[in-house]
C-alpha cells in the first residue's frame, strides 16, 4: 500500500497538479487497499479534523503581521538600521542582507516572504557594490532561512500542534540556532568579499545617525519581544500573540501614516491566499498521515532504527537525511505534516528531547526551501534578481552546505537549542 501511494503521489507531482489534489488522490488510492467503504466517512473527518486546532489560527495572524509590516514601511526602516550597523564593513551590503533577515524574522516567520520582501531591494544594491547576481540572489535565499528559525515560526507552530510540544519552548529554542545560521552566512559573505576584493566601504555612522535609525526601527524591533515574552510568561496563547502582533503592527503603520485602506486590503487578500494554500495542504496531509499510521509506518520506522536507540546523534542524522531527501521533492508543509508523526516515536525511543527534535526538523524543512528542484526561495530569488533558475540552482549549493553544517552543529551540541528554554522557559 505504501509503495503504491508513493508512486501515485510522485506521478501526480510530476504532472504538475496542485499539491493538495495530489495528496488527496494518493489518500484515495490508499483507501482502496484498506477499505473503500471508509472513504465517505474518514476522508472528510480527517481532512477537516487536520486543521481544526485553535493553535493553527496563529499561522494566518503571523502572516498578516508580516504583510502589514511590509505595507507599513517598517521593513525599510529595519534595513536602514542594518545598513548603519554593518554597511561600513567589507562586503557591507551582504552583511546588511543577513542582518535584515534576522530583524525581519522576528515578525514574519516565513522564508519565502523574507526572500520576496528583501530581495527586490537588496539584490540590486549588492550588484552595485560589486557582487555577482548569482551570489547576491543565493545569499538572499540562504539568509531567508533564518525566518522560520527565529520566532515566530509557522513550521514550529505546526510541529507543536502535531506533538503537543510547548510553542514557547520551541520559540526560545530557535533564537540561538537562528543567530548561528546568520553568523554562518555572514562568514560566507566575508570570504566572498575578501576573495573578490570588495573594498568599497561606507563611512562609519555617527551616534546621532545611529540613534535616529534605531528610534525609527524601534516599533519593529520590539515586536519579537512582544511575541516571545507574551507566550513564555503565559500572558497569551500563540494564537492570541499572533492577533496582538498583527494589531500592534497595524497600529504602528497607521500611526506612521503608511497604512491606508488600500494597503490594509492588499495585506488581508495576500494573507488569505497564502493561508488557504497552506491549510489545504495541511488538511490533505492529515488524511495521508492517518493512512500511514493505519499501515503502521511509524512502528516500522521505529523497528528499523531500534539498533541505534542509544545513539541519539546517529538517530538525528538518519532522520535529517530522510527529511533532506524528502524536502527536495515535496512541499515543506506537507513534508512536515507527514514526517513528524513518523519521527516522534523514534525520537521518544532514543530519548531525544521533543523541543530539540522540533528545531532539527524545522531547520531540515527550512533547508529544503533552497534545495533544488523544489526550493521555493530559490524560485523567488531568481525572479526578483531576474536570473535564470537553472543558473541559480547551480550556484546555490554552497549556501545549502553552510546550512547543513549548522544543522550538524546543532545535532552534535543539543545545548545550543535547549539552553535558552531551560533558563527562561
Amino acid at each position: 500500500m505504501t509503495l503504491a501511494m508513493f508512486a501515485v503521489f510522485l506521478v501526480h507531482v510530476l504532472l504538475g497538479l496542485p499539491l493538495f489534489i495530489s495528496l488527496l488522490v494518493t489518500a484515495l488510492v490508499g483507501f482502496l487497499f484498506v477499505d473503500p467503504g471508509m472513504i465517505p466517512r474518514l476522508v472528510p473527518q480527517q481532512f477537516f479534523g487536520g486543521i481544526n486546532a485553535f493553535s493553527l489560527m496563529a499561522i494566518p495572524l503571523f502572516i498578516l503581521a508580516g504583510n502589514l509590516m511590509n505595507a507599513s514601511s517598517l521593513t525599510e526602516r529595519l534595513m536602514g538600521l542594518a545598513r548603519l550597523l554593518v554597511g561600513h564593513l567589507r562586503g557591507g551590503m551582504g552583511h546588511v542582507n543577513v542582518v535584515s533577515s534576522v530583524f525581519f524574522a522576528g515578525v514574519n516567520g516565513s522564508a519565502v516572504a523574507d526572500t520576496s520582501a528583501l530581495g527586490s531591494l537588496l539584490v540590486p544594491a549588492m550588484r552595485k557594490e560589486g557582487y555577482s547576481t548569482a551570489f547576491a540572489a543565493g545569499l538572499t535565499a540562504g539568509s531567508s532561512l533564518i525566518g522560520p528559525i527565529i520566532p515566530p515560526s509557522i513550521f514550529m507552530i505546526l510541529y507543536a500542534s502535531l506533538t503537543n510540544t510547548s510553542v514557547g519552548d520551541l520559540f526560545l529554542a530557535g533564537v540561538i540556532p537562528g543567530l548561528i545560521l546568520g553568523l554562518a552566512f555572514m562568514g560566507m559573505n566575508v570570504w566572498y568579499a575578501w576573495r573578490q576584493g570588495l573594498s568599497k566601504r561606507s563611512a562609519l555612522p555617527g551616534l546621532r545617525e545611529l540613534a535616529i535609525a534605531t528610534i525609527a526601527a524601534f516599533p519593529a524591533l520590539i515586536a519579537p519581544f512582544i511575541i516571545v515574552a507574551g507566550i513564555v510568561m503565559g500572558f497569551v496563547t500563540p494564537t492570541e500573540s499572533g492577533a496582538l502582533t498583527a494589531l500592534y503592527v497595524a497600529f504602528c503603520g497607521r500611526l506612521l501614516g503608511q497604512l491606508g485602506l488600500t494597503e490594509l486590503r492588499r495585506a488581508i487578500v495576500d494573507t488569505a491566499r497564502l493561508t488557504s494554500a497552506i491549510f489545504l495542504i495541511m488538511a490533505a496531509s492529515a488524511v495521508v498521515s492517518w493512512l500511514l499510521g493505519y499501515a503502521e509506518v511509524p512502528e516500522t520506522f521505529v523497528a528499523l532504527l531500534e539498533p541505534f536507540a542509544d545513539q541519539q546523534i546517529m538517530v538525528l542524522l538518519m532522520l535529517s537525511l530522510v527529511t533532506f531527501v524528502t524536502g527536495m521533492f515535496m512541499e515543506e508543509v506537507s513534508a512536515l505534516m507527514l514526517l513528524t508523526p513518523i519521527f516522534s516515536p523514534v525520537a521518544m525511543m532514543a530519548g531525544i528531547d521533543p523541543v530539540h527534535l522540533g528545531i532539527i526538523i524545522t531547520l531540515n524543512i527550512t533547508i529544503a526551501l533552497i534545495t533544488p528542484p523544489m526550493g521555493a526561495c530559490v524560485f523567488v530569488a531568481a525572479a526578483v534578481s531576474r536570473l535564470e533558475i537553472v543558473s541559480l540552482f547551480r550556484t546555490i549549493w554552497p549556501f545549502v552546505l553552510t546550512a547543513l553544517l549548522v544543522l550538524i552543529l546543532l545535532i552534535v551540541f543539543p545545548s545550543l537549542t535547549l539552553w535558552l528554554p531551560a533558563v527562561l522557559g
